[in-house]
């Protein structure tokens, strides 16, 4: 305590107050001087007592803080008496409360992280080995002529859907760190519809479905044309992929004070009761998926819709096929 240059500063001035005094009390009388000598060694020593108390909670402080920075994070050093120590010592703690908070977090983004780079590298894996097994057998001359237009025909489709899963997961990862500036432009829903729909006609097409489209023209919503497409697009291929030849899909929109809703509807496979709270999740598959999914078209367009200030929700039944709704709300909810 006493290398502290501050406290060597204050004896100092104590002393010296105490030794000018006693000499004006010399001036005066014995009693006076010894008076004088008393009040100073108290002074002085409560002083002392009183910053030793002070420096052993320091102390005591330092020690917290060795071990909240090595990670203990169940210290409660909080104190509800009042002065300024006890202040500090509240300030530790909800700073400490935040660091556990920040750590755990950090862990769920490290399990969320490892888990994701394994169902990247498995969502990789399967399309990189039939290639490599194509590209082997495109190897041997006397493979017949038609085998080797197969196989080229396989390759080309297998590296579409490798860059469309990179595409779409590089379009991810973009919304996840909040770099994505979603415009705010009125969207009419009429045009965003159409456009969604120019890429799934084929598909639709080839399985000979049915599409109704039933709103509005004037309906809107404030939002970002080109990336709400993508959404739309994505639970459009879904409805169109779980949805049989023949069958059909009714898209139809709304506009209200509170919110401007789209619903997708069709008469597919229907979604059981089971799988319906993990749709959205990334990489996940249902029972009913095809050969060529790969789990990330319902999570990006619900993460392109969330954040725009919406949501989107799914009602289904086995057989009996699905809705989707997506709501965009004019306020913040």
């Amino acid at each position: 305590m006493l290398r502290n240059h501050e406290i060597r500063l204050v004896l100092l001035s104590m002393s010296t107050i105490s030794l000018v005094m006693l000499i004006a009390a010399a001036f005066l009388s014995l009693a006076a001087v010894v008076l004088v000598l008393i009040t100073s060694i108290l002074l002085i020593g409560c002083s002392l007592l009183f910053t030793r108390l002070r420096y052993h909670e320091i102390e005591k402080l330092s020690g917290y803080l060795r071990r909240i920075s090595g990670g203990d994070y169940s210290l409660d050093v909080r104190d509800n008496r009042e002065g300024e120590i006890s202040i500090l010592k509240n300030t530790i703690y909800k700073v400490t409360v935040m660091l556990s908070e920040q750590s755990a977090l950090l862990h769920k983004d490290k399990i969320h992280l490892t888990d994701a780079i394994s169902d990247i590298s498995h969502q990789l894996k399967a399309p990189l080995t039939s290639m490599m097994v194509m590209a082997d057998l495109l190897d041997d001359p006397q493979l017949p002529e038609a085998k080797r237009a197969e196989f080229t025909r396989n390759i080309r489709i297998q590296l579409e859907r490798l860059d469309w899963l990179v595409s779409s997961l590089l379009k991810l990862s973009k919304i996840d760190a909040g770099t994505v500036q979603f415009k705010k432009d009125q969207v009419i829903v009429a045009k965003l519809i159409e456009k969604a729909l120019q890429p799934v006609l084929i598909p639709i097409d080839i399985k000979e479905q049915t599409i109704s489209i039933t709103g509005e023209d004037n309906v809107s919503f404030l939002g970002d044309l080109n990336w709400t497409t993508e959404a739309i697009i994505n639970v459009l291929k879904n409805g169109v992929e779980h949805t049989q030849v023949g069958g059909t899909i009714a898209i139809s929109f709304s506009e209200n004070p509170l919110f401007t809703e789209i619903s997708i509807q069709d008469n597919g496979k229907g979604i059981s009761k089971e799988e319906i709270p993990s749709i959205f999740k990334r990489f996940y598959k249902g029972k009913g998926a095809g050969e060529g999914s790969s789990g990330i078209g319902l999570s990006m367009a619900h993460s392109i819709i969330t954040k725009q200030n919406g949501d989107i929700d799914v009602q289904s039944e086995v057989d009996k096929g699905s809705q989707f709704r997506i709501r965009f709300y004019k306020r913040i909810v």
